[in-house]
């Protein structure tokens, strides 16, 4: 494929007002991280979809899902050895678009993201599938390899990351898609600085996943340790190779007493009666709830057609008063006898 570059030169800039929220960038983090890890594979292919808020030049990125890729035969892109350009799931898209459109419906698809140096001709042809979704799709590339700052606006940006806007150059009266780098700044929220601090620092105290979950390993290790000493010495007692410590066999019998009796027929013949109670008490709140709501609701149903029981004039006494009880509609429970 033709690598000339499908970037404009950096003395082409754009008027968009661009805003990026810490939640796109660890998405994208995580979702490269991942797929090295899956494929074994440094270079993947990633691709996703950016959501956001639009209002003419000002656009926000808020939020990113993941995009599945599939070829002309089906298979997974990033696991075939075909030659084809990478052909994203269009059922898919659509369907995720809905979903977080159900739940976030301020947000719109604004465009997609992926991992490269820079934009290439492949990149391209990935773009022109976004055009039925949004009109001019924006994209947001992660170089993992830091590139040597220049003092260029665009290149000043603290993130290895940059965003590009789509664009038509013109050239040898020929007419071909480029990307135009668009500056962009960090948007952040009180909320999301102190997700974003908590999630750096591993946790709350600053400990990482890692380390917390040795520490539950090397608790349960040290309570097995403990559990197999207290076996072996009361198997030594039985077989009269140890001596008898009756202060200690006594804490052991007391702490063996304690212990849910799990496996025992009664106790699980009284645990299940006692949920079966509880159960059948919560039915019977149900009903209940469910009889209130009846009789509420047939009570409203008897005053909007209590008109329609009376004579013309008002009936005997005149305004009704002297209409004989209530009576019962046709099919109404019999609590209303």
């Amino acid at each position: 494929m033709d690598t000339e570059s499908v970037v404009l030169p950096s003395t082409t800039t754009s008027s968009l007002n661009l805003s990026l929220h810490p939640l796109p960038i660890l998405n994208i983090s995580e979702h490269l991280t991942r797929l090295r890890l899956q494929t074994r594979n440094s270079t993947p292919l990633v691709l996703g979809a950016l959501l956001g808020t639009q209002n003419g030049r000002d656009v926000d990125i808020v939020n990113t899902f993941e995009l599945a890729i599939v070829n002309g035969d089906g298979h997974d892109a990033s696991m075939s050895s075909s030659d084809e350009d990478p052909k994203i799931d269009a059922s898919f898209l659509q369907e995720r678009r809905d979903q977080y459109k159900q739940v976030f419906p301020s947000l719109d698809l604004i465009g997609w993201y992926t991992v490269s140096p820079q934009p290439t001709p492949l990149h391209i042809a990935i773009h022109n599938q976004f055009t039925s979704y949004t009109p001019t799709p924006l994209l947001l590339v992660l170089s993992p390899t830091p590139a040597p700052i220049t003092t260029g606006a665009a290149d000043q940006q603290a993130l290895p990351i940059k965003a590009y806007e789509p664009s038509i150059e013109i050239r040898d009266r020929k007419s071909r898609s480029v990307f135009v780098e668009v500056a962009f700044k960090v948007e952040t929220g009180e909320a999301e600085r102190i997700a974003v601090d908590f999630t750096a620092r591993g946790g709350e105290g600053g400990t990482t996943l890692t380390s917390h979950l040795a520490t539950q390993r090397a608790a349960i290790k040290m309570l097995h340790e403990r559990i197999v000493a207290l076996v072996g010495y009361v198997a030594s007692v039985i077989a009269g190779t140890a001596p008898k410590d009756y202060p200690t066999l006594r804490a052991l019998n007391a702490l063996v007493a304690s212990l849910p009796a799990s496996e025992n027929k009664h106790f699980r013949e009284e645990f299940d009666t006692e949920f079966s109670d509880v159960q059948l008490t919560a039915f019977l709140s149900a009903l209940t709830r469910s009889a209130n709501t009846l009789n509420s609701i047939v009570d409203k149903h008897l005053i909007l057609t209590a008109g329609a029981d009376r004579e013309p004039g008002g009936g005997a006494g005149g305004g009704g008063a002297g209409r004989g009880p209530r009576r019962r509609p046709t099919g109404a429970p019999a609590m209303w006898a």
